[in-house]
């Protein structure tokens, strides 16, 4: 081999040893990104990645693209770390190797070219070590992943220890924060058992006490109000609508939204409203938009002790929950997070929910909405066949396909069911009544009807009548 040869490729075998090393480099930091990120920091990132307005519709798919990745990658997070681990080692003794095949193309004894390989290897190993490229990336860990998760996750699915290491279990996969802050959650939690075993507390303060042990484990998905029970209000309509929508539906906050659910525009408050409108009654004509505030928005999986802290901080008493692909999964309040520590908040009207059904004496029948649909069939002889609502509140809503508020109406099966009276912290609808219809009315049963309260839902207004 002539001398041209052997420069050429030593040239090459070292060029490819730098680029090896740079690969161990990043290796190691990815190895210690993923240990160190938490879901809720991903969770978080994606909220603010989709609410971002300054970034183009490509930027923000590819970042949610990258987001997506970076979440398989936690979803199996022992094994992601020990691929990264795997190929950081194997850049190491490739690294050794080359050396040690340089040395030999300048006639070194063969003992010369194992020691050059084997130091070059033990050196690298102890850079990684010593100068801990993970520590270099702590402090933006979640950054670090999204640059190169590209990177991470051919390394997932290349080394063959990954795929046996996929079955781990749970705890396997927190990260190092998570790991030592469910330890000290459960210590905290043994400790306070035993205090309140020592019976030197009422046991209402012992039961809140237990609650607010419990409000880490308790996410915000489990407490919301699910986006198929939310009034909403659409960007088109007046402050008159959303006033006699608020005075109607009981609520103070509704959501403002646009083309559907997922089109959120954010949140319309009835204070707003009625400063606008008292002084000025033109302004009751004016789109609800001009009044709208920016919502604020939680991901669902969000524990209950975080999401009550970022409320009181931020002075939000209403927030909208997101899902992981960034749509509306629902909205809570935090009076929502206030009951997992004292307890369900009922009114003096709640006892409506608990009463029997009451003939009156035009012979319509005053149903509680939770009555079950057998009570209903039974009173006026009917065969209701709805096997997927149980009681006369599901009926109601299965007909009008959105959530009924005081004064909606419909008529199904020749009986017309009217909301005339609502409950509860939620202003659910608690009352219904329910009559008999003529015959001629019943080719309209099933059908949905014009509602003019502007909240989306399609009804029958009792003024209209």
């Amino acid at each position: 081999m002539d001398e041209t040869m052997i420069i050429t490729l030593s040239v090459v075998m070292a060029v490819a040893a730098v680029l090896l090393a740079a690969v161990s480099m990043l290796m190691a930091g990815l190895e210690g990104a993923i240990v160190r990120v938490t879901r809720a920091n991903v969770n978080n990132a994606m909220i603010d990645l989709q609410t971002d307005g300054e970034l183009s519709h490509f930027s923000r798919m590819k970042l949610v693209g990258r987001m997506h990745r970076v979440q398989r990658l936690l979803a199996n997070r022992h094994a992601a770390s020990a691929a990264c681990s795997f190929m950081r080692i194997t850049c190491n003794v490739l690294i050794g190797a080359l050396v040690a095949c340089i040395t030999g193309l300048f006639s070194f004894p063969w003992w010369c070219s194992l020691i050059a390989g084997l130091v070059a290897a033990l050196l690298m190993a102890a850079v990684s070590m010593v100068v801990r490229p993970r520590d270099a990336h702590s402090m933006e860990p979640l950054e670090f992943l999204l640059k190169h998760v590209s990177l991470a996750m051919t390394a997932f699915y290349m080394v063959p220890v990954a795929r046996g290491e996929r079955n781990q279990n749970k705890r396997a996969e927190l990260s190092d924060d998570e790991a030592l802050e469910k330890l000290q959650q459960d210590q905290g939690k043994a400790a306070l058992e035993r205090m309140i075993e020592t019976n030197r507390f009422d046991p209402e303060v012992s039961e809140m006490l237990r609650s607010i042990m419990l409000l880490s484990d308790t996410l915000t998905r489990e407490i919301m109000v699910p986006r198929t029970d939310m009034i909403c209000i659409e960007q088109t309509e007046t402050l008159g609508d959303f006033l006699r929508l608020c005075s109607r539906s009981g609520f103070s906050r509704v959501p403002v939204i646009g083309s559907d659910v997922d089109d959120l525009v954010g949140i319309a408050y009835l204070k707003d409203a009625v400063r606008a409108t008292s002084y000025n009654p033109k302004a009751l004509d004016r789109c609800v938009q001009s009044i709208v505030r920016t919502a604020m928005l939680v991901p669902e999986s969000k524990p209950v002790d975080d999401l009550f802290h970022e409320m009181q901080v931020t002075r939000h008493h209403v927030a909208m929950v997101v899902d992981e692909y960034g749509g509306i999964a629902g909205m809570v309040t935090i009076e929502d997070a206030i009951e997992q520590i004292v307890g369900e908040l009922e009114d003096e009207h709640d006892r409506k929910q608990h009463e029997e059904p009451e003939q009156l004496e035009d012979g319509s029948w005053s149903m509680p909405a939770r009555t079950p649909i057998a009570d209903l069939e039974e009173i006026f002889a009917l065969n209701i066949e709805e096997d997927d609502v149980d009681t006369v509140y599901g009926l109601l809503t299965k007909i009008l396909g959105r959530v009924p508020i005081v004064g909606s109406s419909a008529v199904t099966h020749g009986l017309k069911l009217t909301a005339v009276d609502s409950a509860g912290r939620r202003k659910k609808v608690s009352t219904i009544v329910v009559e008999r219809v003529p015959v001629e009315s019943n080719e309209e049963t099933g059908k949905q009807q014009k509602q003019p309260a502007g909240d989306g839902t399609e009804q029958k207004d009792e003024e209209d009548e």
